[in-house]
């Protein structure tokens, strides 16, 4: 399948992505409140976020360039020592920015 490059088009794939997301963020609040939430469900729902964000990094930190492991490092030690998400977050993305717009590479 293949979308034409013209403003329209990139338009309806910004549309259908919108609806995509709206629809499955909306229709898991939806059958959510037919769950009863017991410990053992609370404890899936705390380590499957973990999961998703590990199953994002772990390939980055492998596969990336310098600016990804740029931005890994800075915010892993950010968030071990402020203990704190959204600065920890702004500097990985500072420094994945820094370290591309110098251009420094390594591998």
């Amino acid at each position: 399948m293949t979308v034409e490059t013209t403003t329209a088009g990139i338009l309806g794939l910004i549309a259908v992505m919108t609806a995509v997301t709206l629809v499955t963020r909306f229709g898991g609040v939806f059958l959510m409140s037919f769950v009863t939430i017991n410990p053992r469900i609370e404890s899936f729902i705390n380590t499957m976020a973990s999961s998703v964000l590990i199953a994002i990094i772990v390939p980055m930190a492998f596969s990336g360039d310098v600016g990804a492991l740029a931005a890994l490092v800075v915010t892993a030690i950010l968030m071990l020592t402020l203990k704190k998400p959204l600065p920890a977050i702004a500097a990985g993305m500072a420094a994945a920015g820094l370290v591309r717009y110098v251009g420094f590479t390594v591998f």
